[in-house]
């Protein structure tokens, strides 16, 4: 995860690029649900004059972060899964009779495999990418950008070239240094297992 960009543009057809591979990950029922608004120039800048005014901007953390010269700002459609599921092929499974019926809400574990899928094609690009949540105030923002009601949100992508100049674009911080869990402390075989420190 990239926290320092440079502002230079990023050419249109590679974010378009990016965008379609999101489109290409799973999707349960082939619901795709998935909406996208870039933000880019006046509007990106709307987004973090919103977020981040006078001396809230000057404070905050990762000054890097507001020059990615891309946002792409998610949403999801829950209720697309709903009328996917109603059809006749999945009717059988009930998700069709409301968002309740989901256990797993399967729009954000999809919208998630999208953003994936757009973060590593960033990185095959040679570029730049941080995936984080809408900021804050979320309602205004959301209003700002126009998003339906019903409409849940996802989270942002920041997309740019590494201002490798900083010590940021690297993914370094307080999180970073904490110590990856191995595959003996995520797995368990056959069954639960708890695992001793």
């Amino acid at each position: 995860m990239c926290r320092a960009f440079l502002p230079d543009e990023i050419d249109d057809d590679i974010v378009c690029e990016i965008v379609d591979l999101g489109t290409r990950a799973p999707s349960a029922g082939r619901s795709q649900a998935l909406h996208i608004i870039e933000l880019i120039g006046a509007d990106r800048e709307k987004l973090w004059s919103n977020s981040l005014p006078g001396e809230r901007r000057e404070s905050f953390a990762f000054q890097g972060l507001l020059r990615a010269p891309v946002l792409l700002t998610m949403f999801v459609d829950p209720d697309a899964y709903v009328e996917r599921y109603a059809e006749r092929d999945k009717a059988h499974t009930g998700l069709g009779a409301g968002r309740e019926m989901w256990r797993t809400p399967f729009w954000f574990v999809d919208a998630g495999m999208a953003a994936m899928s757009m973060l590593l094609a960033a990185q095959a690009h040679g570029l730049g990418a941080l995936f984080f949540a809408l900021p804050q105030p979320e309602d205004e923002i959301r209003s700002l950008l126009g998003i339906p009601d019903h409409l849940e949100t996802v989270g942002v992508l920041a997309l740019g070239h590494r201002d490798v100049s900083d010590p940021q674009a690297h993914g370094t911080g307080r999180s970073a240094s904490r110590p990856r869990r191995t595959v003996e402390d995520v797995m368990h075989r056959g069954h639960w297992q708890s695992h001793q420190p």
